[in-house]
């Protein structure tokens, strides 16, 4: 299987886990560990309400956070 994002898809879920790694922290929580538990199980409780980010991070699909993330770990320097 190939997937295939388009730019703006992968400019729209960097911004969106930016605005959610700063909720996170400005609440509190490992940012990380919340991250990887929401990608990992689907779980919309592992991210806050505060800032709006669990509506955020939810308007995109967790296959495609996950593409970002190894994009921008294996581009991106």
């Amino acid at each position: 299987m190939k997937f295939d994002f388009n730019k703006d898809k992968c400019n729209q879920a960097r911004e969106i886990l930016l605005t959610v790694y700063e909720a996170l922290q400005e609440k509190g929580y490992n940012p990380i560990s919340q991250i990887v538990g929401y990608i990992m199980s689907g779980d919309p409780t592992y991210i806050t309400n505060h800032n709006n980010a669990r509506s955020l991070i939810r308007k995109i699909e967790r296959d495609e956070l996950l593409e970002e993330l190894v994009r921008h770990y294996l581009l991106d320097d």
